[in-house]
Order: structure tokens, then C-alpha cells, then sequence
């Protein structure tokens, strides 16, 4: 009796993609003329390097300028672009400039890709999503040009703001300052206004979600007209924004902040607030931070960025969600909601799925790191976040860890990229469905 084929769904699809990508790219960025010196590292380097760039993370093995040449920093920088877009955007870009015509299982991977609902939205959503990052990115690279070509030339400055711009638009955080200091990522540019707002508003972009995007374009100033999930997008980034900023002034003051003018403290924490969701560059002495700014970052790095972004995170929908939930129970409500619309039964099960999954995973990775390596207890726990949130801060251990915890970053990575519940759904398999069991109560809390 022969075997049915094997049917992919979307979830798995995404994973597949993602995977083919990162082999890829570990593989051309292991060729010695990718290297600096023409000694490429090891392959499980550049396999930590590749999954790194393709899940948007900047976590990195080896200092990018110092190890990998023009042509290296070019395949880091597609796989950067690729894993940003997510690899299904990319080929039905591909389709459509050879005219051919998406399919519906196309459109059903693009949909699962960006977390949008209808089918009949694809084809406007990846004109959105090319166009505007097309945009937003040039934007940004002109503005950052405006600073790298003075100082570096004009082929080498114009590079420097297009990796940049695209690093940054992304939420990769890889950085080419290694000339200056190797790991230094933004150090060097703590109080310049230029390079720390542009990048900053390139991330803040990134994150929202093309679906945002999409509604600030048609709907503008119209508040009224804005889908609850824009609202809820919006309103949070702005409070996560401003209040995270105050908060990391509040935690570092004394610390990392001491010294500095208090325009160079305001930039410094504002910075310091955008880049944990999930950009991965630094402006201040990550090892340094105080108890209070490290888990304040962990925090910032947990909830992340938009879902359909070029984020990740748990998400700010997802924790808006929960937090809706705790309030409807204290208030007695039995209904969640918020600015006068009522939430789905399922999306609340699925928020609370995926922050439940989501820690963990961040509690078993963390638990199996110090258990093979004697850590501080905060670099572990601010690794751990970073890798599945694809943010890239560290407090510096990423090049001190051993073989096996590289992997478990790596896998962490990975998951964090494609989305933990969307992992799990990849790697289950479909239950036909059963009968109803009874009601049985348990005392709670």
C-alpha cells in the first residue's frame, strides 16, 4: 500500500524556507573569499553567523568588519534583507516579476508569513511591504550618508549607510564599526542626534508591521477609521517608547548615564528603550548596566515587536492582550476589550498560548545554558531573551560560549524567528478531532 505524500502546511513551510536559507548562507559565507583573510571560521561559526542574519537577530560569532570581507558583508546583508521580508515575500516577488501567477497556497504562506487574515489582501500587501520598505530604507541610508560619507569617503560611506539602514530597518542590529573597535556596534555615536534618531525611527518602522503600515497610509490622521489592532499597535509602541526611555534613565542615571550632558542621557535612554524591540544595537556598555536596566531590557527584549514585522518578540499584541485580560478580571468583566471593541475568544487563548510557550522555552534555554556553563546568572538570562526575541544585545558571552550552547542558541534563534507557537504547530501533527470531554472545576490561585 503506497504512502500518502507528505503535505506541508504553511507553518512548516515557513519553517522549511527559513531553514534552506540559513544552510545557504552558512555555506557561502564559509567560501575563503567571503573572509577578510581568506581563513573562513568554522562551519558551526558560520552556521551561528548565517542564523543569526536570516532570523534578524545580530548575535554574533566573530566581529562582522574584522572577519568577513566586502563580499561577505554583501551575502550578510541579502541574508539580512530576506530574513527581514520573510523568504515568502521574496518569492512571490519573483513570481510576479516573471509573470507568473500566486497560487493559493502561495498566498496562504504569504498570509501566515505577515499575520494578515484575507487572501484577497496579498497582492496589495507585498505592493506595501516592497514599496515602502524600498522607501524607508533609501530614507534612511540618505540620512545616515549625510554622516558616514564625511568621515569614511563616499563608496565606503555610502556602503556604511546602506547596511545601516537596512540592518537597522530590519531589527538585525549588525554592525560594520568593527574598524574602530571590534564589538562596538553604535558606541562611537552615543551622542550624535543624526545617527541615533534615524536609526531609531528605521527600527521603530520595522517593528510595527506592514498591516500598520498599510492603515497609517490610507487612513492618515483619521484615528477613528484605524482597526483595533493598529490602535492597540500604535498606542503601545508609543508608551513602550517614551516610558521605556524614562525607565532606563531612572536605572542608569547613576551608572552608565553618569557624565554624560543631559542631551547625550536623553538620546542615550531613548535609544536604549527602541533598539531591545528588537534591533541589537547598543549605544552604552551593555555588561555594565545595573541589576534594574538589565531586566528592564529583558523585559523590553520579551515583548518585542509587531506581529507581520521584521521584529520578534513575543510580541506587543500579544502582551496588550494579556494585559487586557488581567484587567477584565480584576474589573469583574467577563468580556476583554479595548477602545470600544470586544477580542476574539481564540485570540485570547493564543496570546496566552504563546507567552506560556514562549517563557518556557526562555526558562529550559536558560536552565541548560548555566548548567553547562557557569554564567552570571543576568548575561544568561539577557542571552536566552536576546536569542529567542532575534534582538542580538549581549552582555559579551556569545564569543565564550561553548559548541553546544552555540547550538542551543542557534535553535533558539531559529524558533524565536518563525514564531514558538507556529514551531510547535510545524511539529505537531493534526488530531482528528474528539468528543467533548466533561466540565471538571479546579481551585485556582
Amino acid at each position: 500500500m503506497k504512502k500518502k505524500p507528505v503535505k506541508l502546511t504553511p507553518g512548516r513551510m515557513l519553517a522549511v524556507g527559513f531553514l534552506g536559507i540559513i544552510l545557504a548562507g552558512a555555506v557561502l559565507l564559509s567560501l575563503p573569499f567571503a573572509n577578510r583573510t581568506g581563513r573562513p571560521l568554522p562551519f558551526l561559526d558560520c552556521l551561528f553567523t548565517s542564523t543569526s542574519a536570516t532570523c534578524v537577530t545580530g548575535l554574533v560569532a566573530a566581529d562582522t568588519w574584522t572577519q568577513f570581507n566586502g563580499l561577505g558583508q554583501l551575502i550578510l546583508l541579502v541574508l539580512i534583507q530576506v530574513g527581514g521580508l520573510g523568504y515568502m515575500t521574496m518569492v512571490l516577488m519573483a513570481s510576479m516579476l516573471l509573470g507568473r501567477k500566486i497560487s493559493l497556497r502561495q498566498r496562504d504562506l504569504m498570509l501566515e508569513s505577515v499575520s494578515a487574515e484575507r487572501l484577497s489582501d496579498v497582492y496589495i500587501l507585498l505592493h506595501y511591504i516592497l514599496r515602502g520598505t524600498a522607501a524607508i530604507e533609501c530614507a534612511g541610508a540618505a540620512l545616515l550618508a549625510v554622516r558616514f560619507v564625511p568621515e569614511l569617503g563616499l563608496g565606503r560611506g555610502l556602503w556604511f549607510a546602506v547596511f545601516h539602514s537596512v540592518s537597522a530597518f530590519c531589527n538585525a542590529g549588525f554592525d560594520l564599526m568593527g574598524f574602530r573597535e571590534p564589538y562596538s556596534s553604535l558606541t562611537y555615536y552615543a551622542d550624535d542626534p543624526l545617527v541615533n534618531l534615524t536609526v531609531c525611527a528605521l527600527v521603530l518602522l520595522g517593528g510595527l508591521g506592514f498591516l500598520v503600515w498599510r492603515e497609517v497610509w490610507e487612513k492618515g490622521l483619521r484615528l477613528r477609521r484605524y482597526s483595533l489592532h493598529a490602535k492597540i499597535m500604535l498606542s503601545a509602541t508609543l508608551i513602550l517608547t517614551l516610558g521605556g526611555a524614562v525607565l532606563f534613565w531612572l536605572a542608569e542615571r547613576d551608572n552608565l548615564l553618569a557624565g554624560m550632558a543631559p542631551g547625550e542621557q536623553a538620546l542615550a535612554s531613548l535609544f536604549q528603550a527602541v533598539s531591545p524591540r528588537t534591533a541589537g544595537f547598543n549605544t552604552v556598555d551593555l555588561a555594565s548596566l545595573t541589576s534594574a536596566g538589565g531586566l528592564l531590557t529583558i523585559v523590553l527584549m520579551f515583548i518585542g515587536a509587531g506581529p507581520g514585522s521584521t521584529g520578534g518578540g513575543v510580541k506587543v499584541t500579544t502582551v496588550a492582550v494579556c494585559l487586557l485580560t488581567l484587567w477584565a478580571y480584576i474589573q469583574g468583566r467577563r468580556e476583554v476589550g479595548a477602545f470600544n471593541r470586544r477580542l476574539d475568544e481564540g485570540q485570547i487563548h493564543r496570546s496566552a498560548a504563546g507567552v506560556t510557550l514562549y517563557l518556557t522555552l526562555a526558562m529550559a534555554g536558560g536552565f541548560a545554558l548555566l548548567a553547562t556553563q557557569p554564567f552570571p546568572l543576568q548575561d544568561a538570562l539577557f542571552e536566552v531573551f536576546s536569542a529567542m526575541s532575534t534582538v542580538g544585545l549581549s552582555t559579551g558571552i556569545t564569543r565564550a560560549l561553548s559548541p553546544l550552547n552555540r547550538v542551543l542558541i542557534l535553535v533558539m534563534m531559529y524558533c524565536g524567528r518563525i514564531g514558538s507557537l507556529t514551531m510547535m504547530m510545524a511539529l505537531a501533527e493534526r488530531l482528528p478531532p474528539r468528543v467533548k470531554d466533561p466540565i471538571e472545576r479546579i481551585t485556582i490561585g
